[in-house]
């Protein structure tokens, strides 16, 4: 098992070089310090926690404080713990970049969905809307609420409520490219969460040990692009002195 913290920057879409279009969730990896290691001995169980985003010192609380100030870093926003892992393989104050997954690694990726606030069932449970004309007198309403014997409403029945802002797991995602230089990961499909939102990228625990076979991507150099921009427009504005002092000289003889 592996894991680490991420923030969702949002979606966008990549080409193969074969012309296949893939969509994509761009999650930007700052790295993640090993801030406690958990042990059977001490805690009862084994687990490392990961400490992810810089906080300032104003804003940390004591208990924080002393165990980033262990692990010798910089008051951190989230913490989060990952079992399954080997701990001997981690060091307290270790950074765990996004080089840790290759890509085609099949993931599982947890995130805090986006709060809707207090909704009626048609949106919160898909249900139907009754006939709308003014007799009707059911429009939008929850319907029946059960039968009269047990005098009560029985549990589970879907009624208006809160809605999102709940945790949610979407399993076996396959990672398309990893940008080491920009600290990115390109995770194919939806990933649950607003923008900037904190999401935990696990290991998948139903695919742990699949690597799936990913095609090249087409990449557009940026740098190269602009500069062979600028030449064009250099070379327009050569062409364009280069008719002028032509006119001129022609005027001047004439």
């Amino acid at each position: 098992m592996k894991g680490i913290l991420g923030r969702k920057i949002g979606m966008t879409q990549v080409f193969t070089k074969s012309g296949k279009l893939i969509p994509v969730t761009v999650i930007s990896i700052e790295p993640n310090i090993v801030t406690q290691i958990k042990t059977k001995e001490n805690d009862g169980y084994e687990a490392i926690q990961v400490g992810f985003g810089n906080l300032r010192d104003k804003l940390a609380t004591k208990a924080s404080m002393g165990i980033t100030n262990k692990a010798g870093t910089t008051p951190k926003r989230f913490f989060r713990e990952f079992r399954g892992v080997n701990i001997n393989d981690y060091t307290v104050g270790k950074e765990i970049k996004a080089d840790i997954f290759t890509e085609g690694e099949m993931v599982d990726v947890t995130g805090v969905t986006k709060g809707k606030g207090f909704e009626g069932v048609i949106k919160r449970h898909n249900q139907s809307r009754g006939p709308m004309g003014h007799g009707s007198q059911y429009h939008r309403s929850p319907g029946s609420m059960g039968t009269m014997r047990p005098m009560r409403v029985l549990k589970g029945k879907n009624l208006p409520g809160h809605m999102g802002c709940e945790t949610v797991t979407i399993q076996n995602l396959s990672i398309v490219s990893i940008d080491l230089e920009n600290n990115c990961i390109l995770v194919k499909g939806n990933v649950p969460g607003a923008k900037n939102a904190l999401v935990m990228i696990r290991t998948a625990v139903k695919n742990a040990d699949k690597v799936n076979n990913m095609e090249e991507l087409i990449c557009y150099d940026v740098t190269e692009e602009a500069e062979s921009k600028d030449e064009k427009v250099e070379e327009k504005a050569e062409a364009e002195t280069e008719t002028v002092e032509t006119a001129e000289a022609e005027t001047a003889e004439n």
